[in-house]
Order: C-alpha cells, then sequence, then structure tokens
C-alpha cells in the first residue's frame, strides 16, 4: 500500500470515527437544571414566540439567525469530482460550515438538497428564509449556479451567495489590485486572457470589469477554444465575454503581448513560449487544481519580471477563498444586511488587498517561518492565518451594507466591533494550526528512541508526508520494517538505526559522555554500554547536530528520557532546572500549565525559576504571558506552606522582573475569571483579561489539573513540553495517541527552529 492510499484511509478515518462528521450543534444556554429546561422550552419559551409575533425583527434578539448561515448544494459540481450527488457532497459542506465556524464564529447547518432543476431548487431555499441569516450556494453545476443565485438574490431578503462563483473572483481581484501596481500597469489599459468559462471564470471576469479592465481588452477560452459571436454552444452569460476580435484564433496567438493570464482550467495548458510572448511585466492567475496552467517553477525561470498567483498553498500569492468568504457572510450577518451587493464585494476586494500593503504582524511571520514577509511579487495577498482579516474585511462588508443601503441594522462605534471582532477568533486552536504550518515551513530532523511501536511509525508516517518533519528511527531494524508493512506503513528511504549493532558514531557518543561525566562515576566502558540505550544515543545524535530534536517516552518513565538528555545536552544558558509545560487547547483560547512533569515540590527560588522559564517559553509561541501563581489562598486570604511559598514566589518576580504580568497567591477560579476578580481584588495586576499562563505550586496539583481539565473538560493537551534543554528534546505522555504524538512532533520541529537553523557539532569536553 503506498502513501496515497495510506492518506485515503486516513481522511477516511477522520471522518468516520468517534462523532461521525465534523460538525455537532452544541447548547449556548445552562441546560442543567429543570428551571433551565422550562426556560428553554416549555412555558418559558413561549415569551420570546410571542414577542417575535409581534415584531418579527425581534427574531434576531432572541433566536441564534443572526448568526446562522445554510451552507446548500445539490452535489453537482462538488469540487473536481463532478456530479456526485448529494449525500455524496455532505462531507464538504460540512467541511465548509467548519471554515465558517474557525474563522469567523459562524454556525452553519449544512443542507444537501435532492433538486436538480432551477425550479427545485429555488421553492426549496426560499422556503427556508426565516431559518437563516445568510446563504451560502455551493458546487452547483454550470449553467444553473447562475439563475438559481439570480432568483435567490432577486427573492429573499437575506445575504445569498455562490461562493464557486464570487469567492474566487474578490480574491483573484484584490491580487489584480496590488499585482498591477507592483508591476507598474493600469487596470483600463491591461490586456487580459481568461482560459475557462465556468462559473468562477465568469465571475471573476465581471469582477475585473468592475474593478476597471476595459472589456474590448479582455478575451476567453473554453475547452472548445475562443469564444465569439458565432458561436452557438454559448449561453447568455458566457455570449457577454465573446470578442470581435479576428487577429486570434488560439490560446497562444492571445497571449502574445497579453499583460495578464487568468487560467480556471485545466493543468499544463500553457507553456513557457506562451509565456515568453507576453507583455513586460507579465501577470500570471494559473489556478487550476492541483496543478496549474503552468508549474511555479517553471514559470519564474521562463521570465523573471512574473507575477504568479495559484490556488495551491505550497507557492506564494496562494488564491484562497477563506480569505473571503467567512469574513464577507461575518458583516453581512453584523449588519442585518438584506443582501450580499456589489459594492460589498468590491470593499472586500479592496479591504484585502490593503491588508497586504501594511507591516506583516510577527505571528504571521512566524506561522510561515519567516522574517521578512512584505508587499511585493512573492506577497500580493493577505496568508489565511493572518487574523487581521475578520476585522479588516468583515469591518469593510459592514461599512459597504450600510453606505449602499442593504444593511437593517447601523453599526456606530466601529473600536467596539473590531473589538467584538477580535473576541470572535480567540476560541479555537488557530495556535496550534499556526504552529503546524510554521513547522512545514522549514521541516526538521526528528529522531525517534521508540520506533518499534505502531503508533510512532504512525505519526512518523504522518508528519513526514504532511512536511512537518524527517523522521530518524531508532530500533530493531527487522521489527520496525515488519510493523511498516503490517500496517501498510511507506516511508520511503527513512533512517533506521539500531544502537545496539553499533555504529560509526557510537565511539564518538560514548567517549563525548565519558568526557562530560568522567567525575560524576561514568567509565568509559559504562559509557559505551549506554550508547545502546537508544535515549542517549538519540540524544547524542541532537547534541552532534546530526539530529534537530528527540522525541520520546512512549513506552517508559519520564526520568528514563529525560536522565540522558540532561547528561548529554544540558540545559540553557543560565538556566538552572528544567521544567514542563502543557499548552491546553480549550473552548477560550489555549492555557499554559506548568510545571507539570518535572518538579516535584519546587521550593520558593525554584518556582521563581520555572516562572520565568515557562513565560518566556509561552512569548516564544507569539503570546503575550499573562501569569497566575496558584493556591487555596488569594492574596493572603489563607496562611500555610503553600500560600507563603507562592505569595514569596510572587514577591520576588514582581521585584525582579517589574515587566512580566504576574500576580498572586490565587485560586484558579479568580485567575482565569476576570470579572470575578475584579469585583473582589480590584488591585491585581491581572485585571482585565483573564490569566493564560497558570504555574501550580507542586506537580501534584500540575498533573491533576491538566488530566482533569483533558478528560472532563474536552480541552486538547499539547505535551509535554521540555523546557530548559539547549537542544530539543520532548517526551511524550506515557501512552499518547497518534494524533498527541504530531501535536508534540510539530513543537518539537518549531522549538528547533527557534533554536537554530543549523546546529553546530558537539565538541570534545576536556578533561
Amino acid at each position: 500500500m503506498n502513501n496515497k492510499t495510506n492518506r485515503k484511509q486516513d481522511a477516511l478515518d477522520y471522518h468516520s470515527k468517534g462523532r461521525p462528521g465534523k460538525i455537532q450543534v452544541v447548547p449556548t444556554k445552562p441546560t442543567n437544571s429543570q428551571r433551565d429546561l422550562t426556560m428553554a422550552y416549555s412555558p418559558g419559551v413561549a415569551e420570546p414566540c410571542l414577542r417575535i409575533a409581534d415584531n418579527v425583527e425581534d427574531v434576531y434578539k432572541y433566536t441564534a439567525k443572526g448568526n446562522l448561515v445554510a451552507v446548500i448544494s445539490n452535489g453537482t459540481a462538488v469540487l473536481g469530482l463532478g456530479n456526485i450527488g448529494p449525500e455524496a457532497s455532505k462531507p464538504v459542506m460540512e467541511g465548509k460550515g467548519l471554515l465558517f465556524k474557525i474563522y469567523a464564529d459562524i454556525d452553519v447547518f449544512d443542507l444537501e438538497i435532492n433538486a436538480k432543476t432551477p425550479d427545485e431548487f429555488v421553492a426549496i431555499v426560499k422556503a427556508l428564509e426565516p431559518t437563516f441569516g445568510g446563504i451560502n450556494l455551493e458546487d452547483i453545476s454550470a449553467p444553473t449556479c447562475f439563475e438559481i443565485e439570480r432568483r435567490l438574490k432577486a427573492e429573499m431578503k437575506i445575504p445569498v451567495m455562490h461562493d464557486d462563483q464570487h469567492g474566487t473572483a474578490i480574491i483573484s481581484g484584490a491580487a489584480l489590485l496590488n499585482a498591477c501596481e507592483i508591476q507598474g500597469k493600469k487596470l483600463d489599459k491591461i490586456k487580459m486572457v481568461v482560459n475557462g468559462a465556468g462559473a468562477a471564470a465568469v465571475s471573476c471576469s465581471k469582477m475585473y470589469l468592475s474593478l476597471g479592465v476595459k472589456k474590448e481588452n479582455l478575451v476567453m477560452f473554453d475547452i472548445n477554444g475562443l469564444l465569439t459571436p458565432d458561436r452557438t454552444d454559448l449561453g447568455d452569460i458566457r455570449m457577454e465575454f465573446a470578442t470581435e476580435r479576428k487577429d486570434i484564433k488560439t490560446l497562444a496567438e492571445a497571449m502574445k503581448g497579453a499583460d495578464v493570464f487568468v487560467g480556471l482550467s485545466a493543468g499544463n495548458v500553457v507553456t513557457p513560449d506562451m509565456l515568453k510572448g507576453m507583455a513586460k511585466n507579465p501577470i500570471v492567475f494559473a489556478m487550476a487544481n492541483p496543478d496549474p496552467e503552468i508549474a511555479y517553477d517553471i514559470a519564474h525561470n521562463t521570465r523573471k519580471d512574473i507575477i504568479m498567483a495559484t490556488g495551491r498553498s505550497d507557492f506564494p500569492n496562494q488564491v484562497n477563498n477563506v480569505l473571503g468568504f467567512p469574513y464577507i457572510f461575518r458583516g453581512a450577518l453584523d449588519v442585518r444586511a438584506t443582501a450580499i451587493n456589489e459594492e460589498m464585494k468590491i470593499a472586500a476586494v479592496k479591504a484585502i488587498a490593503e491588508i497586504a500593503k501594511k507591516p506583516v504582524p510577527e505571528a504571521v511571520n512566524l506561522a510561515y517561518s519567516t522574517t521578512n514577509l512584505k508587499f511585493g511579487r512573492d506577497y500580493i495577498i493577505p496568508k489565511p492565518m493572518d487574523q487581521r482579516l475578520i476585522i479588516e474585511v468583515s469591518t469593510a462588508v459592514a461599512k459597504a451594507a450600510i453606505d449602499s443601503g442593504v444593511a437593517r441594522k447601523v453599526i456606530t462605534d466601529w473600536d467596539a466591533y473590531a473589538e467584538e471582532l477580535r473576541t470572535r477568533i480567540g476560541s479555537d486552536d488557530k495556535l496550534l494550526r499556526n504552529l503546524t504550518n510554521q513547522a512545514k515551513q522549514n521541516p526538521k530532523r526528528i529522531v525517534f528512541a521508540e520506533a518499534d511501536t505502531y503508533k510512532i511509525l504512525r505519526a512518523a508516517q504522518i508528519v513526514k508526508d504532511e512536511c512537518i518533519a524527517t523522521p530518524i528511527l531508532l530500533g530493531n531494524v527487522d521489527r520496525i520494517k515488519q510493523i511498516m508493512k503490517d500496517n501498510d506503513l511507506d516511508l520511503g528511504d527513512v533512517q533506521i538505526i539500531d544502537p545496539r549493532e553499533g555504529t560509526e558514531e557510537t565511539e564518538k557518543y560514548a567517549q563525548y559522555l565519558y568526557n562530560k561525566r568522567q567525575r560524576r562515576g561514568v567509565t568509559l566502558f559504562e559509557a559505551r554500554k549506554l550508547m545502546i540505550d537508544r535515549n542517549y544515543y538519540g540524544a547524542s545524535m541532537v547534541q552532534f547536530g546530526e539530529a534537530d530534536a528527540l522525541i520520546s517516552g512512549l513506552t517508559k518513565n519520564y526520568v528514563t528520557t529525560i536522565k540522558p538528555a540532561l547528561q548529554i545536552i544540558g540545559t540553557e544558558e543560565g538556566v538552572s532546572r528544567v521544567a514542563g509545560m502543557y499548552m491546553m487547547i480549550t473552548q477560550k483560547g489555549p492555557v499554559f500549565f506548568g510545571d507539570t512533569t518535572v518538579n516535584v515540590n519546587p521550593t520558593v527560588q525554584e518556582l521563581v525559576d520555572i516562572t520565568v522559564l515557562i513565560e518566556h517559553s509561552v512569548r516564544q509561541f507569539n503570546v503575550t504571558p499573562r501569569v497566575g501563581i496558584l493556591s487555596y489562598s488569594n492574596f493572603g486570604s489563607n496562611d500555610g506552606p503553600i500560600p507563603e511559598k507562592t505569595r514569596e514566589a510572587v514577591r520576588i518576580l514582581h521585584e525582579k522582573y517589574p515587566d512580566m504580568v504576574v500576580d498572586g497567591d490565587m485560586q484558579a477560579n479568580f485567575a482565569l475569571n476576570p470579572e470575578l476578580l475584579s469585583d473582589n481584588f480590584p488591585f491585581s495586576t491581572l485585571v482585565g483579561r483573564p490569566a493564560n499562563t497558570l504555574i501550580f505550586p507542586n506537580l501534584e496539583s500540575g498533573n491533576i489539573a491538566y488530566k482533569l481539565l483533558q478528560e472532563i473538560g474536552g480541552a486538547e493537551a499539547v505535551g509535554p513540553i521540555l523546557l530548559g534543554l539547549k537542544k530539543p528534546v520532548h517526551v511524550l505522555q506515557l501512552g499518547s495517541s497518534v494524533r498527541e504524538i504530531v501535536n508534540m512532533i510539530t513543537i518539537a520541529v518549531v522549538n528547533a527552529q527557534e533554536k537554530s537553523v543549523a546546529v553546530e557539532p558537539a565538541k570534545s569536553v576536556k578533561r
């Protein structure tokens, strides 16, 4: 079984395991008591019903309509799969709903309807208008999709948008504005060739005309050739783009002297010679997926003066609809717009274009492992991870709706609206997604000390396939290969090493350990014997720069893994002890717990050291730490060894680290509830926003807390993240799942990126 087959099974497992599908309905009100239930349903529900009956607009006040979008398809044009039917389209529609939620906090019901004709489709969707605040049409075949959208927009009083048409148009429109600016071209002067005449191509072309492109300067091709007035196979919509030009017949002829090529067709239909014939400083949007109309590398090797965009995430300038649709609907819903009109779409285009011109936030640079992302040929549109999108695009769309007269609610305090949008994006695992994206930008070599286990090998397969890391496997070679064979794993030419058999490096590693530990009771004989242990061998590989990080601990206790790392690699300069931290991915955002795995009962000074180490580490995730030192006491309300220890630690931290946002001793609920803290202890340095970094007074409390939150609270635990070593070593939780292992590998890669780009080889320690 090859990697492609493995990925197919991964996709099936992802959608089927646990609760089938990708979305669920979650109550937003308390339901714990009989009183709650009487409020939620009978008899309490009668009151909002009566209010809405008196004033139908109150449906937005008392129900979820104002934040609810229907993603609707009949399954006639699903991705590149064609007419596969409404049931088969459901995974895609659920996925679209997931994107709405994670990027713009919009709730979605996906609806797959058995309606082939425009009349059937329109009748069904129109009848749903009382339920939804907006309609996102998806994967409907052309030309039916044009008529369906036109009729629904005319006959409904809520926003309707067919994203397949307008999403690409809006994002590529923003890219066109910026590309023309960089290349020194004027929209009303450019000559444009569009290859493809489907729903997206037609909508893109209409958008370009709205932005200033002249109709006489645009020619369009479909699978049958140039669109001309004498063609009898074109409907009215495509006929709008028929050209009277007689000097061209082929795509190659059309591209001679053209300024812009837009591809929404098929892969590899554009040749290098065609590019060579284009005008100076050409603009090429080759958006066919997965293979662009011309490969990115070929295009850049052919024309050094080109600006190129594709639909792929592994090249610069990805035209990705997720830059638009979540925020367009967000803005439309927030002003209760009756439509998504041309003014709102153009406002989105311009907002997206403007974001790319502004200085890039450090969080975006980190997510894409760069320090110099800036407006230019390789950055003409924002990245999907840019959190400015929800604020800038949603606000622009909302303002356009108000100005164009389709808004039923007027926003007057735009600063408050921006803050509301910010709060919407802090409640999921964006941090983990950003870290994954960062890891992919510069994969590192990860050595696995327990490679003779299925979970480790499966995780290694995933990170290799996803270009997160390059695995190095330690263990019995035959056993590892047998596990791979038995489970249809294909890791290609992955490096496999069995330290028991000895290698060219073994003596070098043993000598290094002996030189370093000879005055701590380690003889050269014992050092050679220790190198049989995979944790010693793996740590030595990291120390000598032959791997970038070590992952271990799935089947062994914590000490067994940490001890070799401490003996061989040692702690960072200025760090006196290591600590363990968990990143808990909660519905309210990430919260960092420490120490959860290493220091059993730290002293005051050790607690100070641990706090400094963890606070610094949280900053490396591009999160501003707000640290709560936890106890069973609140600011002296109780005496005892733990409150006294935590109070003294806070006193020292305030004195030595005045810029650190830290307070305590405090109970966990006060640290996490800013209203509760403000009402009772308004003097606290944490007043205003909840703590996101919690320091526990001992290992017992920290370990219990993260496991309870993981099992009962539904949080995802990423860790334990080992802090304080010179080079990355991370210890897995005993019995970790494959997903948890992949998360830790991701952390290890990012950690290795930050430690150094190139690890310097270790040097012998002098006696």
